[in-house]
């Protein structure tokens, strides 16, 4: 055996090559985070230097400066004069005003339509599936330009309008309903509702109570209707009638008095009304079916009726299925009606972060506020639902 063999077990062996750190999985990790942090702080450093000489004379001092533009529709005083406070003030109105309408009538139309997928007639599940797929699959801003552009101006004009009792009339330059007057001691009217309808929820937790012990439900929705409507009518009764009506009436060529509603927000409410409906519906639905069938088979064994057994059994247990998918609906409502600069409706979008950003040229502050309202309003509509949702659902022992 050579030499070169004898030592071939006695010298180490050679060692490999030591990686450089980015070659190793945990540095090459912290070096690609510490170049996106780089580039990130070099971004905000970027805009904010470029916002440097808007930010050093940033404040809300020009919001009471004189707006000096006409809004069309607004439900409470506003003249040329007014400040952008005032402007902010009517946007946020009329936004409220569109929301709390389609949040209200999708929500109504979305549960019909939803149990009506249910349906054991064959005609009825399928026109509801057809509306579901239909409209929901177009855009909602063509769903808007539609009613605008396409269905309103069908309707008839001012001196053939459409009337309803010589109340209501309906033509293509709006809707237009009787005026409340308030007067002195209208107050009492409002007590008179809220003690209705507390009166209307301890009669229903009566009622539940009752049918815990005896197996028997008083007409306790009868009871709760009568309570709500009755208080009102009895305190505005005793406080001497202060409340009047003032009906449109037709002059010339467009009609005086009453309320005017803009075929803008008409066709504003319908758009976001029946596009909202139809996703509400397919959470109902998925809701209702949620609810296992044998709540329903025992429900039908009692001998309660299928109205009976969707109210008193299947739709309680389903709104805790409901609920948190139902909020997102109602957030995307509220975002959506921003659309309504589309057709001209002045929402605080359109009359605020448009036309008074516009004249003012102070983006930063204006389009901040907007943003901050549309939050605050978001967060507010999520406290609402999460305390009810919190109240429907099981409590573990």
């Amino acid at each position: 055996m050579s030499a070169q063999d004898d030592t071939a077990g006695v010298l180490p062996p050679e060692r490999p090559p030591r990686p450089w750190p980015w070659e190793h999985g945990r540095w090459r990790g912290l070096l690609l985070q510490a170049v996106v942090l780089a580039a990130v702080v070099g971004l905000l450093a970027w805009f904010a230097a470029n916002a440097w000489s808007e930010l050093r004379t940033f404040g809300y001092g020009f919001m009471d400066n004189t707006a000096g533009f006409e809004i069309s529709f607004k439900l409470t005083d506003y003249t040329r004069e007014s400040s952008y406070w005032d402007v902010l003030r009517i946007g946020l109105l009329n936004t409220l005003l569109v929301a709390g309408l389609g949040i209200v009538l999708a929500t109504i139309l979305g549960f019909v339509v939803g149990i009506a997928r249910l349906s054991p007639n064959w005609i009825v599940s399928r026109l509801a599936a057809s509306y579901v797929e239909f409209v929901r699959n177009v855009p909602l801003l063509l769903w808007i330009l539609f009613f605008y552009l396409a269905l309103l101006p069908t309707l008839p004009p001012t001196k053939q309008a459409i009337s309803l009792g010589d109340a209501l009339f309906l033509s293509n330059r709006g809707l237009f309903v009787p005026k409340l007057h308030w007067g002195d001691g209208a107050w009492t009217i409002l007590a008179g509702l809220a003690a209705g309808l507390a009166a209307a929820m301890l009669l229903t937790r009566w009622a539940r109570a009752r049918q815990q012990a005896t197996g028997k439900r008083p007409p306790d929705l009868l009871m709760g209707a009568a309570a709500a409507v009755g208080l009102p009518v009895l305190a505005f009764v005793a406080a001497g009638m202060p409340v009047t009506l003032e009906f449109p009436e037709l002059k010339g060529f467009n009609f005086r008095g009453g309320l005017a509603i803009q075929p803008e927000l008409v066709a504003l409410v319908l758009a976001l009304t029946i596009y909202t409906a139809t996703y509400i519906a397919e959470i109902v639905r998925s809701g209702i079916e949620g609810v296992s069938k044998g709540q329903s088979e025992a429900a039908s064994a009692l001998g309660l009726s299928r109205g009976q057994r969707l109210r008193l059994v299947v739709i309680p247990q389903a709104m805790r299925i409901i609920i948190p998918p139902l909020t997102s609906q109602y957030l995307n409502l509220t975002k959506n009606s921003s659309l309504a600069t589309a057709i001209a409706y002045p929402d605080i979008v359109a009359v605020f972060a448009g036309t008074a950003l516009a004249q003012a040229g102070r983006e930063i502050e204006i389009l901040g506020l907007t943003a901050a309202i549309y939050l605050t309003l978001s967060l507010l509509t999520s406290l609402v639902m999460n305390l009810y949702n919190r109240r429907t659902q099981i409590r573990e022992r």
